[in-house]
């Protein structure tokens, strides 16, 4: 054919076919210290990868992983994978020829005249046609973009990651403020009950002549205060639930994991959790490593744009039958072609070199947030270690309190019934105890949220090597 001899114009070009304009993803200068400034464990071990396991709850193991089937915020993460996946799917469709598939039948009636009723000619016609048609991907666009989406699904993959760390640790800490809320209204009930034996103490040495009417005024004071501080927190403990079934996927109230605590802050065990070098947090944190395959996405978007600029290469093919019988193609003529096209543009006004420089700029900016993420999840880990130090102290020190408080209400108690002190050492000695209990449970809870934000902020078990979660296409309706 005459065509054919077209092709070999295009032959040396086509040696270049190999050939990508995409250079090396960009890295972080970012020096990262030798070790933690806080002290941590060297002896403890590493967070594995169900490391809530490690609080020996079984209530709140069946809490987490009820929510990774029924977390909405979850399963909406899971879709951007799948969205991700499919996004990938059709770029590699770009590396196969498109192939198009073409029949049609006529029929035709002609008059020479519109008010005879007899037509002059009738024809008839069948055809059948084949076309495929393929771009040469000469300078590595299509295989930039399809190195980038790909770099986009491990950023979706370590981003759901990312999210079900997260789930699992707000899980968590909503469940350790459930049980502290639990364990306040009830030492709050407690304390009421101390405040209304002491009132009858102080009625009957009222009605004695033994004890004043601004004793009893002031007992009665503090009865009415212990009873008022109880609403409040039956309101939080009610509210902390709600936001432990939304995150779960419930509605309010209908969480049937969640009818009673069963068991104590005091019952639960605090892990021991090894931080490891900094320099291995790179490697145990989903975010580090989603920032870093965006990163690697931003450069083959260069390559891509920079691509743009040379000409552009494609093939197409296609053949026909025709026939002059209506739906026969009984001994068709037919007819093949075959061309070779190129087009470059010649002016756009900047456009072209516009799109280079944004994506160099795109990079830049993600080499920054990478940066930022680094910097972050170092001092998280730094911020947890500290907290998990500082508030052990603490707790210690409020328990050495906390029994000297519940002495000091005992001896203030008998000195009043025996008349050798007056009331105000009995108030005085209720207040400190009521806020020593108080404060301690307050201080188990912030250990055990302690330790949940360093094991969240090494990365919760999650290692690069070992890859991205399976992801559910679906998750399993209730």
């Amino acid at each position: 054919m005459t065509t054919l001899p077209i092709l070999p114009a295009f032959a040396c070009v086509l040696l270049l076919a190999g050939c990508s304009l995409t250079g090396p993803v960009a890295r972080s200068d970012l020096a990262l210290p030798a070790q933690w400034n806080e002290a941590a464990s060297g002896a403890a071990a590493l967070p594995s990868p169900d490391w809530w396991r490690g609080f020996a709850s079984p209530q709140l193991d069946a809490l987490v992983a009820d929510a990774f089937a029924g977390s909405p915020d979850l399963r909406a993460q899971a879709e951007r994978v799948i969205q991700a996946e499919l996004t990938l799917r059709s770029a590699n469709s770009s590396l196969f020829p498109s192939l198009k598939l073409s029949s049609g039948s006529g029929w035709n009636r002609k008059f020479d005249d519109i008010s005879s009723a007899t037509p002059a000619a009738n024809s008839e016609s069948a055809s059948f046609g084949l076309s495929a048609g393929y771009e040469l991907d000469l300078w590595g666009r299509v295989a930039a973009s399809i190195a980038s989406d790909e770099a986009g699904l491990a950023a979706s993959r370590h981003d759901y990651d990312s999210a079900r760390l997260s789930l699992a640790a707000s899980v968590a800490t909503t469940y350790f403020q459930y049980l502290a809320g639990f364990e306040r209204l009830a030492i709050a009930r407690e304390n009421l009950a101390i405040a209304e034996r002491v009132l009858k103490v102080v009625e009957a040495r009222y009605r004695n002549g033994s004890a004043s009417s601004l004793d009893l005024s002031r007992q009665k004071t503090t009865v009415l205060s212990q009873r008022a501080q109880i609403e409040p927190l039956e309101v939080q403990v009610r509210q902390t639930r709600s936001a432990l079934e939304i995150l779960r996927g419930y509605p309010p109230g209908t969480d049937p994991l969640l009818r009673q605590p069963a068991i104590s802050l005091a019952a639960m065990d605090i892990p021991a959790i090894g931080a490891g070098l900094p320099s291995e947090l790179l490697l145990r944190r989903p975010d580090i490593a989603a920032a870093e395959a965006r990163l690697a996405a931003a450069a083959a978007n260069i390559g891509a744009a920079r691509a743009a600029l040379f000409p552009s290469i494609s093939l197409s093919a296609s053949g026909s039958l025709t026939s002059g019988l209506l739906f026969s193609l009984a001994n068709p003529p037919g007819a093949i072609s075959v061309s070779a096209a190129l087009a470059q543009t010649i002016f756009d006004a900047g456009k072209l070199s516009a799109a280079v420089d944004s994506a160099r700029s795109k990079e830049r900016e993600l080499l920054e947030t990478y940066r930022k993420t680094i910097l972050a999840s170092l001092k998280e880990v730094e911020d947890a270690l500290s907290n998990t130090t500082r508030d052990a102290n603490q707790e210690e020190a409020q328990r050495q309190l906390l029994a000297e408080a519940e002495r000091s209400l005992h001896l203030a108690e008998l000195r009043y019934r025996e008349g050798a002190d007056d009331l105000l050492s009995v108030l005085e000695a209720q207040r400190t105890r009521f806020s020593v209990q108080d404060q301690l449970a307050q201080l188990r809870q912030a250990r055990l949220t302690d330790a949940v934000n360093l094991y969240k902020a090494l990365g919760g078990g999650w290692r690069a090597e070992d890859g991205a979660t399976p992801v559910p296409v679906a998750a399993a309706d209730r």
